[in-house]
């Protein structure tokens, strides 16, 4: 044993190889996870539930009137929370405390200009957070990612962000329904954060989480259809399909349908027979990996408002431009 174990590691055993005359010839080093890094990281996001939360508010509104004919919807692309993109490489700057700062400030934003309906959904579509082990990599290429902090950090800062999200929300909407789609980057992640808001909002009648660990997650009102999916793991022309089999019953009863997919960074929108795909680009910055890549795209978030009668309606959107301090 003359290296020490990669960091949120530790060794539980080895296996040795010995020749005839005692020397080593090959060995074998088994780790496992760090379970006391895990207990930290867990402690972590416990007490970010229980935080006060980052100081960005939407502007209040007076009287208990709202429009029920309308919902708004604020689908948010890929956050990436704990990732970390260097200026003077990538030409963008993000980190945790820029992501609070940039996702906070969007929604509140939005919250603002959107009208005062009875309904609202929050819709992160995927990758809330940049990885999801105490290793920055993915968890099916093992690509190494660039990352802000450890990850105990980066769970504490995302568990803020969401929670600010739905209190800007609940200041201009009656009922607010929360969908944590599962991304690429954050598999594991969006179930715990859903099941852990569940629990913080157990109490807050006007706040519901979903909890279905499914790919594919649906929401309807009145005439309108409209699926949720991260665009890892299914190709856009199949989807219309996929809704039509697992909702036979709203395809039916709905006029306008819609697929709301992440995962691509940019905006898209194409028409199929009966629905359209959109994917949505993101707040967060680039990283080295999409640079070298030559991945551009515009960055904003948008609040889409429905008619329970005509489908989409109007939308808005910010860019993090629009919320640089001057």
């Amino acid at each position: 044993m003359t290296r020490a174990a990669a960091p949120g590691f530790q060794v539980k055993g080895t296996s040795t190889l010995y020749r005839d005359d005692g020397s080593i010839a090959a060995q074998w080093v088994k780790t496992t996870q760090d379970a006391e890094a895990m207990r930290e990281a867990l402690k972590v996001a416990c007490a970010a539930m229980a935080e006060d939360l980052p100081r960005v508010a939407p502007m209040q509104t007076a009287g208990k009137v709202w429009d029920k004919r309308l919902m708004a919807c604020y689908p948010i692309g890929d956050a990436h929370i704990g990732m970390l993109s260097w200026p003077l490489e990538t030409g963008e700057e993000w980190d945790l405390a820029i992501a609070e700062r940039i996702q906070c400030g969007a929604m509140a934003a939005l919250v603002e200009a959107a009208p005062k309906t009875d309904k609202a959904v929050i819709v992160n579509l995927g990758d809330w957070f940049h990885y999801d082990s105490i290793e920055p990599v993915t968890s099916r290429s093992g690509h190494v990612l660039d990352s802000d902090g450890r990850y105990a950090k980066m769970i504490g800062v995302g568990i803020k962000v969401i929670r600010q999200c739905i209190t800007s929300a609940l200041a201009k909407h009656r009922q607010v329904h929360v969908i944590n789609v599962i991304g690429n980057h954050d598999d594991t992640g969006a179930l715990w954060l859903s099941a852990a808001l569940a629990h913080v909002y157990e109490s807050e009648p006007r706040v519901s989480i979903e909890q279905s660990p499914a790919p594919f997650t649906y929401f309807r009102h009145g005439k309108t259809l409209v699926g949720c999916h991260h665009g890892n793991t299914c190709k856009p022309d199949k989807l219309p399909g996929v809704m039509a089999a697992d909702r036979p019953i709203d395809w039916g009863a709905t006029e306008h349908r819609y697929w709301w997919l992440g995962h691509v960074h940019h905006q898209s929108v194409k028409e199929y027979p009966g629905v359209s795909v959109e994917t949505f680009g993101t707040l967060a910055a680039k990283d080295a990996y999409a640079t070298a890549g030559g991945w551009r795209a515009a960055r904003n978030m948008k609040c889409i408002v429905l008619h329970d009668e005509h489908g989409e309606v109007a939308r808005h959107a910010v860019s993090p431009a629009m919320l640089e301090v001057r």
